[in-house]
């Protein structure tokens, strides 16, 4: 089994992607076949096309570059173990496939950390499922550092949510906790980030 390539450097932080895009590249057949068959030249391809929205979503959940490297090499692993998982058949993109590991793997980082227990607390109403994302800086290192100072269960609902496109019980289910902790994170996390980028030029960079 070829093991994930390391890149020679860890990939610059990215803008955020519209929900569901930041993965939308078209993977032809022949390269999937090739990689089901084991051909490392292909692997390598198709690790390319994927480096940096994985690094980026993986980033953005857990916060932490090198937890982010981390995670974009479990993700690749774990692409070629379970490529034959994956057929097409439904219809499903091969992106969205990949997306759900990657975020599985950043989540279970965070859990075996023991990460996803950190929150933020209040007794406010639940956030309206409608309810717009938060102005962000037109700087994406600024955001980074903006979701970097949320405590990671927060930070994880904001990006799922906002930015992967989640509904609150999918998050649920992913962070196993309940809609109601999502709907609740959503709000907090929602008033603190634009609180944290309010000194900053601002537009609308979650979905720019």
């Amino acid at each position: 089994m070829p093991a994930a390539t390391s890149p020679s450097t860890t990939p610059s932080t990215a803008s955020p992607a519209p929900p569901r895009t930041s993965f939308a590249i078209d993977v032809p057949d022949v390269l999937l076949a090739r990689v089901r068959a084991g051909d490392r030249a292909a692997f390598e391809q198709l690790y390319r096309c994927f480096e940096r929205p994985v690094f980026t979503l993986a980033l953005r959940i857990c916060g932490d570059r090198d937890d982010a490297s981390e995670v974009l090499q479990d993700t690749m692993l774990k692409l070629f173990d379970r490529i034959d998982d994956y057929r097409g058949s439904d219809g499903a993109p091969f992106w969205g496939w990949l997306r759900r590991i990657a975020v599985n793997e950043a989540l279970m980082r965070l859990r075996r950390d023991r990460r996803l227990a950190q929150a933020l607390p209040g007794d406010d109403i639940l956030a309206d499922d409608h309810m717009p994302p938060p102005a962000a800086a037109a700087d994406a290192a600024l955001l980074q550092r903006a979701l970097a100072a949320l405590p990671a269960a927060t930070r994880s609902v904001l990006w799922l949510y906002h930015a992967e496109g989640h509904t609150h019980e999918e998050i649920a289910a992913l962070m196993q906790r309940t809609p109601s902790f999502s709907k609740s994170q959503l709000a907090r996390g929602t008033r603190r980030l634009r609180a944290l980028l309010e000194p900053a030029p601002l537009t609308e960079a979650i979905h720019a």
